[in-house]
């Protein structure tokens, strides 16, 4: 049976879960969608953090003397959640790196097209690939695995007991920075391997035949080449959405090691 009684104890303890779930959820992955109502975030925020409360049998709150001290608590936990749903974010950009890739070979980079996700100015293929791989997240039920590491947050690194250390973070960044290249580029690889063909093959066609006008009549080959290749590479997107799928978890783990 659930206890509705709270204690101020109890109630500060409910505000550091809340604050650090919170934090999560603004910067996290699908939570932090613009389109989502600040009173649905605030909501579900709220919810989860009344869950974790009730699941939790140990209720301690780390020592403080002033008020200041307890500012202090709730900044750390609006840090770690800040930092658990920015680093599994950023992992979206790789999406928007290789549609820009892909447009620039296309020749489509010019069109720019408002993510209404996100708010910001992205490539008609970055969109494309971006609500493709939002949708493929629904469907493998990935924001489950979000939801879970979250309330194991609470476990590994317990209220008040964050620890911030610049290596292991420093050591976050670079690894993601070693692999961001590297999954746009898989992701992109069909349409720019096409357009490399492609090119080659209108560079003997101006060699045998100097008179075909080239430059106006490759635009249409390129444009058209590469929206086939999207259409028939679409099949194997799932495959890629995998690599952008480990690095999340791979970099939100990284990241609550580096605060445990």
């Amino acid at each position: 049976m659930i206890d509705h009684s709270f204690s101020y104890t109890d109630l500060e303890f409910f505000l550091l879960i809340f604050v650090r779930i919170s934090c999560f959820v603004v910067t996290a992955p699908f939570f932090s969608i613009q389109n989502v109502p600040r009173r649905a975030k605030a909501g579900w925020s709220f919810f989860l953090a009344f869950i974790v409360f009730e699941t939790m049998e140990i209720h301690v709150v780390p020592q403080y003397s002033t008020l200041y001290g307890y500012a202090a608590l709730v900044l750390k936990e609006a840090i770690a959640g800040l930092m658990m749903g920015f680093f599994a974010n950023i992992c979206n950009s790789v999406i928007n790196l290789a549609g820009r890739l892909a447009d620039m070979e296309i020749g489509i980079s010019m069109i720019s097209l408002l993510d209404p996700t996100t708010r910001e100015q992205t490539g008609f293929t970055g969109v494309l690939y971006q609500y493709s791989i939002m949708l493929i997240m629904l469907v493998t039920n990935l924001h489950h695995y979000f939801i879970r590491a979250l309330c194991e947050t609470f476990t590994i690194i317990p209220i008040g007991m964050v620890r911030f250390s610049s290596d292991r973070i420093m050591t976050v960044i670079m690894q993601y920075l070693d692999d961001y290249v590297l999954i746009a580029f898989r992701i992109c690889l069909p349409v720019v391997a096409t357009i490399m063909l492609t090119n080659a093959v209108l560079g003997i066609l101006v060699k045998t035949a100097p008179q075909i006008n080239m430059f106006s009549v490759g635009i249409q080959i390129k444009l058209f080449i590469g929206l086939a290749t999207l259409m028939i590479t679409i099949v194997v997107l799932p495959s890629a959405s995998d690599f952008i799928f480990n690095e999340m978890k791979v970099m939100m783990t990284a990241v609550v090691r580096s605060l445990s």
